[in-house]
């Protein structure tokens, strides 16, 4: 996690950190249902994990490299979500899956309006 933050700070990271390893988790299951959510799924678990992961060790990221993988993340959990409610009233594992890519948005978010606060 990044040195010099408040306690506010770390919270909004460690909601961040816990949120990619939630999305990650819903993202797997999703992806076993062979559903044609399938690929996005598996592509969203790993880069929530590979969020997640980067964040617990913050050596050699600049702000501008966090900023880019921030957006990577928002990004993939869109797409991932977005195919996940066409399945979201017949599955509820699509339905937990597409909510745990919201709060990974909603999180990783909150992670980028701190840094650009503290800019």
């Amino acid at each position: 996690m990044c040195d010099g933050l408040d306690d506010d700070g770390r919270h909004v990271e460690q909601a961040c950190m816990d949120a990619c390893a939630a999305c990650e988790q819903a993202c797997t299951v999703c992806s076993t249902q062979m559903m044609d959510c399938s690929p996005a799924c598996m592509n969203c678990a790993d880069m929530a994990n590979t969020m997640m992961r980067s964040m617990l060790r913050m050596q050699g990221m600049t702000p501008a490299s966090m900023m880019a993988m921030l957006n990577a993340c928002i990004a993939m959990c869109q797409v991932c979500m977005d195919q996940c409610m066409r399945h979201a009233d017949d599955s509820d594992v699509c339905r937990m899956c597409a909510q745990a890519c919201q709060a990974c948005m909603d999180a990783c978010t909150a992670v980028k309006d701190m840094m650009m606060a503290s800019a």
